[in-house]
């Protein structure tokens, strides 16, 4: 984190926010990131969304999410900003002259992507969803230039979850039915998985509460003895991957309720049967350590019949490349795996 020295009064949670904001940014960027934020608190002021959140804090939210995804400078300033059409008069030159032509492009596909509100609503409750929800998602890609704008507008919607986790609202079950049917297939398909996996759980438990906290308490009664045993896996696979030369990361896949529910519906199958309650991901550089560590896994542990799937031979329409796996561990119980 490098030092800003800054024009503007900052709270505490502001210069913290700040901080995280400019983790991996370069002074200039940094310096940048000072201006956006004082702007952003400026223009929103007390206002709030539709959803009764403040704008502010929906900036701020939004803009940390992008962070952690890795996302440049201008893509966390256009989260910052992402409503200054609504509030800053002469936006676009204000924005062109402090921040330069691409966050005030980003910001105006944040605002003409904001024209489709009223329709994706109207979908999540029409009796002919699966025929149309495609047909929009392609609308919502074929709407911007740049697919960060894409990428803004589904932190927007994981930040307006999150926000509804501390405020219900009666609008929430009609946002998680939104998210699930047209947010949560685009961050699956643009391969943004930790989006995508928060919008459905957090979903799920807007939309069936009891459902959601009978798998959670399922899942925390074993907490204990899954996180033991994923700890000892990651530590054998970590040491063979090494014998054979393979440079790798491997780590414990966190849960993903929703996951677990829509297998257990789709499949007719117990809380037992389910294969990714404890899950691995190993990720390498080369395509052919993907398949070294395949027959390391398969040479510890005994596959799942039936239940491997080799996304490289086969890549997913998102160019998505990976090989997934299921095996039988010691103690007889299923792990899925990743690479």
């Amino acid at each position: 984190m490098v030092s800003v020295v800054h024009s503007f009064p900052l709270s505490s949670v502001d210069a913290e926010v700040l901080e995280r904001l400019c983790v991996k940014l370069s002074e200039d960027e940094a310096s940048t990131m000072v201006e956006a934020l004082a702007l952003a608190t400026s223009i929103y002021g007390d206002a709030t969304l539709g959803t009764g959140e403040s704008a502010l804090l929906h900036a701020k939210g939004m803009a940390l999410i992008v962070a952690s995804l890795d996302l440049g400078a201008d893509v966390r300033i256009a989260a910052l900003l992402f409503a200054a059409h609504t509030w800053l008069p002469d936006c676009a030159e204000t924005l062109k002259v402090g921040f330069g032509a691409t966050v005030t492009a980003l910001v105006a596909g944040l605002h003409r992507l904001g024209s489709l509100r009223p329709l994706t609503r109207a979908l999540a409750g029409s009796a002919e969803v699966q025929a149309q929800t495609e047909v929009l998602r392609k609308m919502l890609l074929a709407m911007v230039d740049d697919i960060r704008v894409v990428m803004l507008r589904l932190a927007s919607r994981v930040q307006t979850l999150r926000f509804f986790s501390e405020h219900p609202s009666s609008r929430r079950e009609e946002v998680a039915r939104e998210s699930l049917l047209i947010y949560s297939p685009l961050a699956n398909r643009l391969g943004v998985w930790q989006l995508k996996w928060e919008m459905e759980d957090l979903s799920l438990r807007y939309l069936q509460p009891e459902t959601y906290k009978r798998l959670a308490k399922m899942l925390d009664e074993k907490r204990l003895e899954r996180e033991a045993f994923i700890v000892k896996a990651v530590a054998c696979l970590q040491a063979q991957l090494v014998g054979e030369g393979v440079e790798a990361e491997v780590y414990g896949r966190p849960k993903h309720i929703y996951s677990i529910w829509n297998k257990m519906r789709g499949k007719n199958l117990g809380f037992e049967q389910i294969y990714d309650i404890r899950a691995l991901r190993i990720v390498v550089e080369e395509v052919r350590d993907c398949y070294t560590a395949l027959g390391i896994v398969h040479h510890l542990w005994q596959p799942i019949r039936g239940e491997f799937d080799d996304y490289i031979a086969h890549p997913k329409g998102n160019n998505y490349r990976s090989l997934h796996t299921a095996v039988e561990a010691e103690d007889g119980k299923p792990l899925e795996g990743y690479r």
